[in-house]
């Protein structure tokens, strides 16, 4: 089955990869690829259809105007164009009746399928990976992430250089211009990225050791971390916002984040933690492009607690999940860090009265769940309290006997640990009962020695 459909909306904005001049945004038509399975049951198509939407959702995530979209569902792949000549030929009267500059393809594309679809169709391609490409170029912010980005993008171009070289540095010299732009200029321009590409690796490898060094720096500080994972556009930075009331960008668009982004804020009882949001993930992302972003990703594995944040309003919540959870085991999350996610169903607010009862009570059923509206606060109070038992269960509580006048020595408690009870003595001591974690007990028996002790009668 093919379907097709003028875009319900366009965007403007300035692009970096189409060099577009004026607001006006780069004219695109969007594809998706859906492979027919013969054993698959009648009107079983709602999956394709669900992807042509998130595949529309990354193209406005680099401000194309969508001026057509369609499912081309075909029962062969074929190793020159992909798809068969009568759906090329459809989409190229698309593209003459839009005026399409642009046509994205939702799928993975050889290098001469990428070539030959551009013949056919008189305007640039872009397949998934490159659009993703791009996408992460937009939002990369700070230097490691921009670094991994053009690595990312250097590697991706120097597979594809059969297709074309025109955007390379022009060879000079040599013997380039007896044969035309043959081997000797693909080899020049394979020389070219190589060479960008170790530049950047080595540059790279200087970021890393200064973030490693921060990491360090953050181990010292006596805050758990709790990271924000889960599917691209599932609310992630509007719950990180509304938890900690930064600034990130929030926006309705797929990857709007991909960059760590931290900030420490306190839990009910005074406990401090570093929350941290990171990039979202999406189905049939290249494993390279992950690693590209291991940065953000890194914190997930070292986080104390993790946060799988899932849209319970899209029709595919749970297929996005198991994409998460698939991303998760491929970068290596332990038994131990798995223990500790907490799936957030967040929002609830797009629910329909009905279907808030029915996912309550899935929730209530289902341990380690919380329902939740970033956008209205429902529920983030559970939330909050979720995260405090977890970080809490392996925590013991201590009494430490001060001289009232030692500031520091409160103020240090108070820090590091959820002080429960302060009792004043006749004697002029000062008693404070603390909760501390495992790590903090440490620090805390080294600072104040026999001064501390664990107390036995919790209940008072």
């Amino acid at each position: 089955m093919t379907g097709k459909k003028p875009a319900k909306r366009s965007a403007h904005g300035s692009g970096v990869a189409f060099q577009i001049e004026g607001p006006q945004a780069t004219r695109a038509i969007v594809v998706h690829v859906e492979r027919r399975d013969r054993n698959a049951p009648e009107g079983s198509g709602r999956g394709a259809e669900a992807r042509l939407e998130e595949a529309e959702g990354l193209a406005r995530a680099i401000d194309l105007q969508i001026v057509s979209s369609m499912v081309a569902s075909v029962a062969e792949l074929r190793p020159a164009t992909l798809i068969g000549s009568g759906k090329v030929d459809e989409i190229a009267g698309l593209v003459k009746e839009g005026e399409a500059e642009l046509v994205v393809v939702n799928a993975q594309l050889s290098p001469i399928q990428q070539r030959n679809l551009e013949r056919a169709w008189d305007a640039k391609v872009l397949d998934r990976t490159g659009l993703i490409l791009e996408i992460f170029g937009r939002r990369a912010s700070t230097r490691e992430g921009t670094l991994q980005v053009e690595l990312a993008h250097l590697q991706y171009q120097k597979s594809r250089l059969v297709r074309s070289w025109t955007h390379l540095e022009r060879q000079r010299g040599g013997f380039g211009f007896l044969g035309g732009p043959g081997e000797s200029q693909l080899e020049a321009d394979r020389r070219l990225i190589q060479e960008r590409i170790t530049r950047i690796e080595k540059q790279l490898a200087s970021v890393v050791k200064t973030r490693e060094l921060h990491r360090k720096g953050r181990a010292r500080v006596p805050y758990p971390v709790v990271a924000l994972v889960g599917y691209t556009n599932a609310g992630k930075s509007t719950l990180f916002n509304r938890l900690s009331g930064a600034a990130v960008l929030a926006k309705d668009l797929l990857f709007a984040t991909l960059d760590p982004t931290m900030r420490v804020i306190a839990l009910p009882h005074g406990r401090k933690i570093i929350l941290s949001d990171t990039v979202g993930f999406i189905s049939d992302l290249p494993t390279t492009l992950i690693a590209a972003f291991r940065a953000t990703l890194e914190e997930v594995l070292e986080a104390d607690v993790i946060l799988h944040v899932r849209d319970v309003a899209h029709i595919e919540s749970d297929a996005q999940a198991s994409d998460v959870d698939r991303v998760l085991d491929e970068l290596g999350i332990d038994e131990v860090r798995r223990s500790q996610i907490i799936e957030v169903w967040n929002k609830l607010d797009l629910l329909s009265p009905e279907d808030q009862d029915v996912r309550a009570t899935m929730s209530a059923r289902t341990p380690g769940t919380v329902l939740v509206s970033a956008i209205t606060g429902d529920g983030l109070g559970t939330l909050l309290q979720m995260i405090e038992d977890r970080l809490g269960a392996e925590d013991i509580v201590y009494e430490v006997f001060l001289d009232p006048t030692d500031g520091k020595g409160q103020a240090w408690l108070h820090d590091r640990g959820e002080v429960l009870d302060r009792k004043s003595y006749a004697d002029g001591r000062l008693r404070l009962d603390v909760r501390l974690s495992a790590d903090k007990a440490g620090q805390a028996q080294a600072r104040f020695g026999k001064t501390m002790r664990r107390k036995l009668d919790t209940s008072g």
